[in-house]
């Protein structure tokens, strides 16, 4: 499973995609304001139920999993110290939260690409900054969406060849040099082609974009991502 648009037609599909991205805006501000247990607890309930209605699961979450042992580590790096009291758990929990409040964060971005085309994120950032700068952020939006599954399937194709051809005799780095060196020779011929592509094409900083709309489902979507900011400020003041 890749991390990209899942046509469906569950609620999260049915927002305006400048909804979903404030809401997301204001998640991440309250995740960074309350930063206690209970506030946390409560994040995550949103977090999740965001996520379900996307239609999304733990399935989606595998898709980060390359930040899950930074997540993880973190905490021990922090706790840890090399003379005694060798352990300070205060600044263990304290980092241990802060790594929950990143995974939140990455469990409402994961209903977010679930349920939003790459045109509907381009437009709804073009809408919010106008002139070139928001043509110039839609674009790279778009470009990254779309080409960070096929930077996946690059390695992915790079490891299970090395591993088909007997890899897995060879040592680890000789391995990790191998797929690296692989995967960016495509990146850099997937550039390349798609620097003609948008030549060959045309390539408009102001294309037809889909027309956006609130409708009556953005209605407690907006209504929840003002009062997340509204908590937030008042934490903050």
């Amino acid at each position: 499973m890749t991390l990209a648009y899942v046509p469906d037609d569950t609620a999260a599909h049915r927002l305006d995609p400048r909804t979903k991205l404030w809401f997301q805006i204001a998640f991440a501000a309250a995740a960074y304001a309350y930063t206690t247990p209970r506030g946390l607890a409560a994040l995550t309930l949103l977090g999740v139920g965001s996520l379900r209605l996307a239609g999304g699961g733990l399935r989606d979450l595998w898709n980060y999993r390359a930040a899950f042992p930074v997540l993880a580590v973190a905490p021990v790096v922090a706790g840890v110290t090399l003379g005694s009291p060798w352990l300070r758990p205060g600044r263990a929990v304290d980092t241990a939260l802060a790594s929950y409040r990143v995974l939140l964060i990455l469990v409402v971005a994961a209903g977010y690409v679930r349920s939003t085309p790459v045109r509907e994120s381009r437009a709804a950032i073009q809408h919010a900054v106008p002139g070139r700068p928001g043509q110039f952020l839609g674009a790279g939006v778009a470009l990254v969406f779309r080409f960070l599954p096929l930077l996946r399937r690059d390695l992915t194709a790079a490891r299970e060849a090395v591993s088909a051809r007997g890899g897995a005799e060879r040592a680890v780095t000789d391995r990790i040099r191998i797929v690296a060196t692989a995967g960016i020779n495509r990146a850099f011929g997937r550039a390349d082609r798609l620097g003609t592509a948008l030549a060959a094409r045309c390539f408009a900083w102001n294309p037809t974009l889909p027309r956006l709309a609130f409708g009556r489902t953005d209605v407690p979507v907006l209504a929840a991502s003002a009062l997340l900011a509204a908590a937030t400020v008042w934490r903050v003041v």
